[in-house]
């Protein structure tokens, strides 16, 4: 299936940013300690950077690395360069280039390839695991977080209405289906048969979100892009279609008096090759 390309919008994917980073944190606290040899720096990549505000993170955790962050949409490697880039305090590097994770090959090895909540858009990207752990450094870790919510109302409303008679002709083929991630034994599995002692597991967060029509704000920053895109040269449609899921989003997720509670599943594994996660 064909799907979309989105169009980013760094600005409003920054807007629910705290809530957006918890599982990448959550992720880093387990990839383990990389070697740090003098005049051999550790070698990073985060794949699928975006704004580059999570990828900062891993320059706390390894000052002396040289960290490149990789993404195929220029907006967000624009954001990225002008927050981010440059020398970091412990004498490493950050930058920033072009890479679809969709063909990405490693151009070097390793210590860690990193993918927070991108994976999601590469259709079989199961296949993909041998060539990234194969690029690894001997010892290296491959460590990734997918969103494991495409069942829930935010996803399946969407899915249900670009389907309807109204709109099924213009958007069909835009959306990922159910199964653009997969369970986390079947991540398990992939992983040790590659030879990587894995991690694998699994966690819902109940995020309390707060503003009007929060819930449709934060999928505006991700799973509604391929919709805006595809309506994005006709501005009344699009908002006829924002107008229509903003009113399902209201009854599945009603706001309370502390705020609108949104729960999101994600999958989490850390691989590393030949050796214990």
């Amino acid at each position: 299936m064909a799907l979309t390309t989105p169009v980013w919008d760094p600005g409003q994917y920054l807007r629910h940013a705290g809530h957006r980073a918890r599982p990448f944190v959550d992720l880093l606290a387990r990839v383990p300690d990389l070697p740090d040899l003098p005049g051999s720096p550790p070698r990073i990549a985060d794949l699928g950077c975006g704004p580059g505000n999570v990828t900062v993170l891993l320059a706390d955790r390894w000052p002396t690395a040289r960290i490149t962050g990789y993404d195929n949409s220029a907006e967000m490697l624009d954001a990225a360069t002008v927050a981010h880039a440059g020398p970091t305090p412990g004498g490493g590097r950050l930058d920033f280039a072009v890479a679809d994770a969709r063909t990405w090959t490693p151009p070097e090895p390793y210590d860690l390839l990193l993918s927070n909540a991108t994976l999601q858009w590469v259709p079989d990207h199961l296949h993909a695991f041998p060539r990234w752990i194969g690029a690894l450094a001997a010892g290296g870790t491959f460590a990734f977080q997918v969103p494991g919510n495409f069942d829930a109302p935010s996803h399946r409303l969407m899915r249900e209405l670009a389907g309807s008679p109204r709109w099924r002709s213009r958007l069909t083929d835009t959306l990922r289906h159910d199964d653009a991630v997969h369970s986390p034994a079947v991540y398990l599995e992939a992983l040790t048969g590659l030879g990587c002692a894995a991690d694998v597991w699994e966690t819902t967060y109940l995020h309390l979100l707060t503003g009007e029509d929060p819930v449709l704000d934060w999928v505006k920053g991700t799973g509604l892009r391929p919709v805006l895109t595809a309506l994005g040269d006709d501005p009344g449609a699009r908002d006829a279609f924002v107008d229509e899921y903003r009113a399902a989003l209201r009854e599945a997720y009603p706001a309370t008096a502390h705020g609108t509670v949104f729960p999101f599943r994600r999958v989490f594994a850390v691989a590393r090759k030949g050796g214990e996660a």
